[in-house]
């Protein structure tokens, strides 16, 4: 049997644990598979690009267990009745190849984001950090909110969104948890003062969402929203004028910020930051960005927290998904015995 998370029980296991403990235990697994970071099989996720949008796989392996992320990315489906991100992803062992574990990823996604670009930020942005600025305050504000709060105890946000149902919505969900949050009619507005800024927007366009007088010595950028071949938020000359910090350059040249600029361009793959073989912030004035697009060993890292924190309660189940007869060379047999169509 295949143990499985489905979408009812995430959700409780969040509402029973909260999002912001939640990230902050999945911020240790992401370290410490981070720092391993060299026994992972790693390749550019597998994509599939239509005009809509795109399908994605995204697989791994410790060479003792393998994962699999499934995710699609269709910006247009809000505005169809649909989300705009679906997921779900498999643990299997190599041992055998027999898959363990299968969870939704929809809302786990959205807490690996989260807990991705929150453990970042604790090696790059200053530590006197107070205010962050976010621009776009669609399905993953929420999280990147909360798992700053977890990490470096962000509590004042300026947002700005085009959209500005999306702003209440935002304010709606976070002012009860004790944000202290200011609404604003433009970028110029949300950004003036902000020690951190988070892009997260979902459009499939080659966009400038901040350009270069936006962003003052010393912020920390935060690019979320970078995931596909086309699609940019960030003014070329930031990225030219920052240290981009990755996490795996071939597949981040394709799909984030720096496919704006040349293929030497130099970035730093974060896990040499977390193994101390890289600098992270130099200086009270360098200008740090993480060109987050995601990748698989965060996937890796999720899957495993969930599975673990999970483990033997009424929140997994149990699912027959592989074959299994007696003897494992007469797979005709769970068939034999069936009656004929007449």
């Amino acid at each position: 049997m295949v143990q499985f998370v489905n979408v009812t029980n995430m959700a409780r296991w969040i509402q029973r644990e909260s999002v912001e403990k939640i990230i902050g235990t999945m911020i240790d697994y992401l370290e410490r598979d981070f720092k391993r970071w060299e026994k992972f099989d790693k390749i550019a996720r597998v994509a599939s690009h239509t005009p809509f949008g795109v399908i994605e796989l995204m697989p791994t392996s410790d060479g003792e267990e393998y994962s699999f992320k499934y995710v699609n990315g269709h910006p247009s489906n809000p505005a169809r009745g649909f989300q705009t991100v679906t997921a779900y992803g498999m643990l299997a062992d190599v041992d055998n190849g027999y898959p363990t574990f299968i969870s939704e990823m929809t809302l786990l996604t959205a807490l690996r984001t989260a807990a991705t670009s929150a453990m970042v930020a604790k090696k790059l942005a200053r530590p006197d950090s107070r205010t962050m600025a976010m621009i776009g305050t669609g399905s993953q504000s929420e999280f990147q909110a909360l798992g700053f709060r977890a990490a470096m105890g962000i509590e004042d946000l300026v947002i700005f969104d085009t959209d500005p149902e999306a702003m209440d919505k935002f304010r709606r969900n976070m002012e009860p948890l004790g944000f202290r949050i200011r609404l604003t009619s433009s970028v110029d507005e949300a950004v003036d003062g902000a020690d951190i800024i988070t892009t997260c927007t979902a459009d499939k366009a080659q966009n400038t969402i901040l350009a270069r007088h936006h962003v003052k010595p010393g912020v920390h950028l935060n690019a979320v929203g970078g995931d596909c071949p086309g699609k940019t938020e960030l003014d070329e000359q930031i990225v030219r004028d920052s240290t981009v910090f990755v996490e795996f350059p071939p597949q981040t040249r394709i799909e984030g910020e720096i496919q704006q600029v040349e293929e030497g361009f130099p970035v730093v793959e974060f896990w040499k930051v977390l193994t101390g073989e890289e600098p992270g912030r130099r200086s009270a004035e360098e200008i740090t960005l993480f060109d987050s697009v995601g990748f698989a060993i965060a996937d890796f890292a999720a899957l495993r927290c969930v599975r673990d924190l999970t483990a033997g309660t009424e929140l997994q189940d149990s699912i027959e998904l592989i074959a299994d007869p007696e003897d494992p060379k007469d797979l005709f047999s769970l068939v034999g015995s069936l009656k004929p169509i007449s």
